[in-house]
């Protein structure tokens, strides 16, 4: 029975990773630049979440395999005089999209409420069986 509440718990870390992962992508939006000051913008990342329990993966529950980044293409702007553009005249603009991560955030913020509530009546039930052994 005390599985449930480690599955519960999995899944209560994985979607908090889902929501860090997505804050951060909304908090590095506007960086055009990289740490160098090389005018590569912010690339999205996102969670990837795999079966098992970190540690034991066959444990029932999830974990967050990893935090990879979205090779989806920079938007490009036609800017010829701005000092950042390329050859071209072209500059870049992150891959992430606001309305993506919003929807990112409200998904695990649900499936994090819905752990919560699997481990309460988890433990309502735990309750009730040990009122009734005593």
């Amino acid at each position: 029975m005390f599985d449930a509440l480690d599955i519960g718990t999995s899944g209560l870390i994985a979607q908090r990773t889902r929501m860090e992962v997505s804050a951060a992508n909304i908090a590095g939006m506007a960086q055009t630049k990289n740490a160098k000051g090389e005018p590569i913008p912010y690339r999205r990342k996102f969670a990837a979440i795999a079966a098992g329990q970190s540690g034991n993966t066959e444990k029932p529950g999830v974990h967050v395999a990893g935090i990879q980044e979205d090779q989806s293409p920079f938007i490009p702007q036609f800017m010829p005089g701005d000092p950042d553009a390329d050859k071209d005249g072209y500059i870049y603009h992150t891959n992430v999209d606001l309305a993506i991560e919003q929807v990112n955030s409200l998904e695990a913020s649900r499936a994090y409420e819905a752990n919560v509530t699997m481990m309460e009546t988890t433990k309502a039930m735990i309750n009730s069986s040990l009122r009734l052994l005593a």
